[in-house]
């Protein structure tokens, strides 16, 4: 699978879609930052939307399609009335959102996960899971 660049569909909905390699992260998010060049969007919210999307595409690689090259990652991403969307999903089984411990709190402050969810509830805007758990859709408002 090569990486597809930004592909525009009918509705105005960007598709950006990935194999499951972290050498793609940076490129999904750096797809995502120049469609939003227009926008007028500030360093501070580049900084959170960046920072969110490379997060939330890296746990779709390794922990919902755990690092197999064959499964992609799609991400859609469009601008409704000043607010980002994006949408992060994964080919995996899915994950309970609830069920993530607050990397804040004693005995998890060592742990090696947790925080890129913490970190993308506390950045973004609105965060929703799918029922599954394998899609992320997260909005921030852009001025």
């Amino acid at each position: 699978m090569e990486f597809l660049k930004r592909h525009k569909e009918p509705s105005g909905k960007t598709l950006i879609k990935v194999p499951s390699e972290t050498r793609y992260i940076n490129k999904v998010s750096s797809e995502i930052l120049s469609g939003l060049a227009r926008y007028g969007v500030d360093e501070s919210r580049l900084f959170d939307i960046r920072l969110c999307v490379e997060e939330a595409v890296r746990n779709a690689m390794v922990h919902g399609n755990h690092c197999d090259k064959k499964l992609p990652v799609r991400t859609v991403y469009w601008v409704d009335n000043g607010v980002l969307n994006v949408e992060i999903a994964d080919e995996g089984p899915g994950f309970d959102s609830t069920d993530v411990a607050d990397p804040t709190l004693e005995p998890h402050m060592l742990k090696n996960s947790g925080r890129g969810v913490y970190l993308i509830k506390k950045l973004m805007d609105k965060i929703e899971y799918n029922e599954k758990g394998n899609k992320i859709t997260m909005t921030k408002i852009l001025k």
